[in-house]
């Protein structure tokens, strides 16, 4: 398949993602990167300048929210992407009516709580949407544990054992290898329900 059938397919689809720190917005730059149709982003956070060692933020966009500064990066990127942002926490309530009609969704948090919530939802509210998780990437190297793994309609990235912590940061390069993971296996999926 060529890149512009590759694009052609994937113009017509549409991948939420829960989060744009680290994993969300590397995320979502990939996919529009390769054609996605549509992205529908969701976090409630500000850009700080902490968050510029990993996600794809730049320095005059600390103090913007995460929703607007990914929006115009992604704008700027791919311009034929459709963006729909929501800024706000994503909540049970909430997540069936913001991932309405996504192929597929990325979770993209950094608290345990988050992503539990988030799979908990989707697993009963949305089982038959496939959930591509981010889950062990903290600290650098280790490159060789990173992998994927498939539980039913659940995709988990990472190396799914290093937790974050003040001596094992998230740094570039980890983050980035799994954000471009989960990148990776939400175009395979797409691609493949074709």
């Amino acid at each position: 398949m060529t890149f512009d059938q590759i694009k052609e397919k994937l113009s017509t689809k549409k991948v939420g993602i829960a989060g744009c720190g680290g994993l969300g917005s590397n995320c979502a730059v990939a996919l529009a990167r390769v054609g996605l149709g549509t992205i529908v982003i969701a976090d409630f956070d500000l850009v700080s300048e902490g968050n510029l060692n990993r996600q794809y933020y730049f320095t005059d966009q600390v103090g913007m929210t995460k929703v607007t500064a990914l929006r115009d990066n992604i704008s700027r990127i791919n311009s034929r992407v459709n963006v729909i942002g929501h800024e706000l926490r994503l909540e049970p309530v909430n997540i069936p009516e913001i991932f309405a009609g996504c192929d597929v969704v990325v979770e993209a948090f950094d608290l345990a709580g988050q992503k539990e919530m988030l799979l908990e939802t989707m697993l009963t509210v949305m089982p038959s949407v496939p959930l591509v998780v981010g889950l062990g990437m903290a600290g650098w190297g280790m490159n060789e544990l990173i992998h994927c793994r498939k539980a039913d309609n659940v995709y988990i990235c990472g190396d799914e054992v290093s937790e974050i912590s003040a001596e094992l940061p998230p740094i570039a390069p980890r983050v980035g290898m799994v954000a471009n993971m989960q990148a990776n296996v939400v175009v395979e999926i797409l691609l493949e329900n074709e």
